[in-house]
């Protein structure tokens, strides 16, 4: 278990209602892999087929990239040797997604990343989103690129 997780996670530019990471559980340099539970009451969930509700594509692409991208970004960042400072963001530029199952209102999720590369201020990473059962949900790549304040 990655021990300082909670201190990434306050570092994540993202407000309550669009947050989608609960928990890291594993971090190196090459790899990460974090946790998060969609709630029953989530917002996506009142129009995305209101019978049956499911969790958007759209949705679980961000919970992928959030922890695979800028979870791991921020923490590559702050490794030291980069020309970039930790404060600055990854912001999401490229993807490519296979759902293979259903997202249901309560299910938990694990998704790991690992990374393909980081260098000239991108990032790249191979991704997968297991359920509790350990069953493949989506997988894909995702790429992001630091974005730098000019103040």
């Amino acid at each position: 278990m990655y021990t300082d997780a909670d201190r990434l996670l306050e570092k994540l530019p993202y407000g309550e209602s669009f947050l989608f990471v609960d928990a890291i559980r594993e971090l190196t340099p090459e790899r990460i892999e974090g946790q998060y539970c969609f709630p029953r009451d989530s917002w996506y969930y009142r129009g995305h087929f209101k019978d049956r509700p499911v969790t958007p594509g759209v949705i679980l692409t961000e919970c992928c990239a959030q922890i695979a991208l800028v979870c791991h970004g921020i923490y590559l960042l702050e490794e030291g040797g980069n020309p970039y400072k930790a404060e600055n963001i990854i912001a999401f530029t490229e993807t490519h997604m296979q759902f293979l199952k259903a997202v249901f209102p309560g299910e938990t999720v694990r998704v790991i990343g690992e990374k393909q590369y980081f260098r000239f201020g991108k990032l790249k990473s191979s991704v997968k989103m297991v359920n509790a059962e350990d069953e493949l949900l989506c997988r894909g790549t995702l790429s992001g690129m630091i974005i730098q304040e000019s103040r």
